[in-house]
């Protein structure tokens, strides 16, 4: 239940992006100029400095058990451990940070692999060392604790921490029952990491026809890029055989995901919460109408979503739009992308955000705080990471496209989220709740699109900027609660005693994947299998936190964009919030009721205002150049260049 507990074994969350596949030459590190790669320095010179942090961890270790016992009976003890446990996690933090970023630049690298593991022990061990805490404070009395605060110089620091601690009370269970669950941990996350094995190493996926005519092997990442070919026969092809392959391991993918939702279930019912929903959004100070309130509310706006595929299925002259055909491009190609160009972009869309926060921006550009292009063997995707000892950093792997910009300013958001936090917050909130860490994110991208769609005429560009914007929504907004639906109704299923079994988890999805888009889309039934495809489902009641996250970055953005300087003011204040308050406070600060329906309902209108402008562009365009729908999906399938955030 110690939440610092959990921070401090260095499993801190990279803010990640999804990773896209893009077709180019691979470049060595060494062709790359420096002023283009991270400066790691910030947090430590070399990796004998790193060596000599971990020994100095493993002699705090027994320091920090040496309180056991003692801080329900001083406040002065419980300030000396709270002081300790601070700067060793920052030091722990740093240490795992680092090692592992490190080793992203060159996963073959296996000196880093090895500081990695290291880390990852350290860990571990400090993590178990600490099980006893929570326990402990939880038993002193709140007049006891009221009465330190006044007595003991700087106590009352951690008012806001213990507050949180306090107000978990009843779920906190006694130390050698939380030493037992601390000590299961590692038998839970056993199930995500054979999902994952079996995922990215084990099944070996068949050789298709790509569009250029040659032999391809399928992946994950080639499995998308092939989506957004213009050759409906090669997405076809694509979809079958992938999900087909993943349907002869449903049985394993059932019994891990089994595992895992029993291991949830276990915990809630082991601390008493009322269901594992309940347990995972507490951990947030978030009730679970807020959940609920999401699946609700977009499932009662899913018109829109309908138009836009029947306008889809049109614009690519089909006669049947299926899932696999959500990615194809409706639009043509978009212009590429230099890195530069993108940075010009995005400073002058953030623009409204004052003065401090575009020096930030530009001081992070400038100063090696981003690793911009894809190297031999450098991890995928993009995330923005880093320590309180030193400063966030951003990995990209920037390849030109308009999605690239779009990722650069969304970890950009993330980044400057942490700066601002970093700069108004002592440690112990420094770090932000994922429920509030994707707002950052996406309201840097929402900014992003109202300045290309505000200075941008050409006709054929607005059609490629308001369908991506449509697809970020719909993929964000629309397919993050489909996902958070399913994975409801998966755990009250083994709530009430059903078992958890390819059938009955494969049937539950294909109803719910019909549910939001059936009419005007056809659901084949490999769709049934895509359950097995997220990773995310191991990570229990996370996704619906994207869909919120979006729906209050659209409300803050429009917010800040309209509004003066309070409004600004009342946005920046939230960026250096941390910890400081629960989630749904910090954004109540900031302007927006995440506890009410209205901004998941205002999200879903813009959606539609765009899907409306979507078909007037698109009759426009059909009407100046004279082309026919099916010219999109021509025979030779050329790739486009825009990426879509819609992998279904």
């Amino acid at each position: 239940m110690n939440r610092w507990t959990v921070r401090i074994t260095g499993a801190m969350i990279a803010l990640m992006a999804w990773a896209w596949v893009a077709q180019a030459e691979e470049l060595e590190r060494s062709q790359v100029e420096t002023k283009y790669k991270w400066d790691l320095t910030a947090m430590y010179p070399n990796n004998e400095a790193w060596d000599a942090d971990y020994k100095w961890i493993e002699n705090k270790i027994p320091e920090l058990v040496a309180f056991q016992g003692k801080i329900g009976k001083s406040g002065k003890d419980l300030k000396a451990y709270l002081d300790l446990v601070v700067e060793v996690g920052g030091h722990n933090e740093n240490l795992y940070t680092y090692a592992n970023m490190s080793q992203h630049l060159d996963t073959r690298d296996q000196v880093y692999i090895g500081l990695r593991d290291r880390a990852d022990v350290i860990g571990s061990k400090l993590s178990s060392s600490l099980s006893w805490f929570s326990t402990e404070l939880t038993a002193i009395p709140q007049t006891t604790l009221d009465k330190w605060y006044k007595d003991v110089k700087g106590l009352d620091l951690y008012k806001q921490y213990i507050a949180n601690e306090m107000r978990q009370k009843k779920y906190v269970l006694s130390s050698d029952e939380e030493k037992i669950l601390s000590m299961s941990n590692e038998i839970v996350t056993q199930s995500e990491s054979a999902a994952e094995a079996l995922r990215n190493s084990d099944i070996q996926f068949p050789e298709i026809k790509g569009p250029d005519g040659k032999m391809v092997r399928l992946t994950e990442g080639t499995y998308r890029a092939l989506l957004e070919t213009t050759n409906p026969k090669v997405r076809r092809e694509a979809a079958i055989a992938l999900h087909d392959e993943y349907a002869k391991y449903k049985n394993t993918f059932a019994s891990l995901m089994g595992a895992n939702v029993a291991a949830e279930v276990f915990q809630a019912r082991a601390r008493g919460y009322n269901s594992a929903l309940h347990m995972a959004v507490d951990n947030d100070n978030v009730d679970t109408t807020v959940y609920l309130n999401l699946i609700t509310t977009v499932k009662a706006n899913l018109a829109p979503l309908h138009k836009y595929s029947k306008l889809r299925r049109e614009a690519l002259g089909l006669d049947e739009l299926h899932m696999y055909d959500y990615s194809a491009p409706i639009v043509g190609e978009a212009p590429e992308w230099k890195y530069e160009d993108g940075v010009v972009a995005i400073k002058e869309a953030l623009k409204p955000l004052g003065k401090e926060y575009g020096d930030a921006v530009a001081h992070a550009i400038d100063n090696r705080w981003i690793d911009v292009y894809e190297t031999t063997a450098k991890r995928s995707g993009a995330y923005s990471w880093g320590s309180y000892k030193s400063h966030p950093y951003m990995l990209l792997n920037y390849h030109g496209t308009l999605d690239d910009v779009f990722t650069n300013a969304h970890e950009m958001g993330h980044t400057m989220h942490t700066y601002f936090t970093y700069k108004h917050q002592p440690q112990i909130y420094a770090e932000y709740a994922i429920f509030v860490a994707e707002v950052a994110s996406t309201f840097n991208e929402a900014l992003l699109m109202d300045h290309l769609l505000a200075t941008e005429t050409d006709p054929q560009k607005r059609l490629v900027y308001i369908n991506q914007y449509i697809d970020n929504i719909q993929g964000t907004i629309i397919r993050q609660t489909l996902f958070a639906e399913f994975e409801l109704e998966m755990h009250r299923m083994y709530e009430r005693g059903e078992p958890l079994t390819a059938e009955s988890l494969s049937a539950l999805y294909k109803s719910i994947l019909t549910e939001y888009y059936a009419p005007e889309v056809t659901i084949d039934d490999q769709y049934a299998y895509t359950w097995m495809r997220i990773p995310h489902f191991y990570s229990n009641f996370y996704v619906y936190k994207y869909a919120t996250s979006m729906a209050a970055a659209l409300a803050l953005s429009d917010r800040v964009e309209k509004g003066g300087e309070q409004e600004l003011n009342d946005y920046l204040g939230f960026l250096g919030g941390g910890s400081s308050k629960y989630p749904l406070d910090l954004l109540k600060g900031a302007g927006v009721d995440m506890s009410t329906p209205a901004p998941i309902e205002a999200a879903m209108k813009k959606f539609g205002e765009l899907v409306d402008e979507l078909e007037v562009l698109l009759a426009e365009n059909s009407k100046s150049d004279g082309k026919s729908g099916a010219k999109a999906n021509d025979a030779e399938g050329k790739k486009t260049k825009s990426k879509k955030k819609s992998d279904l």
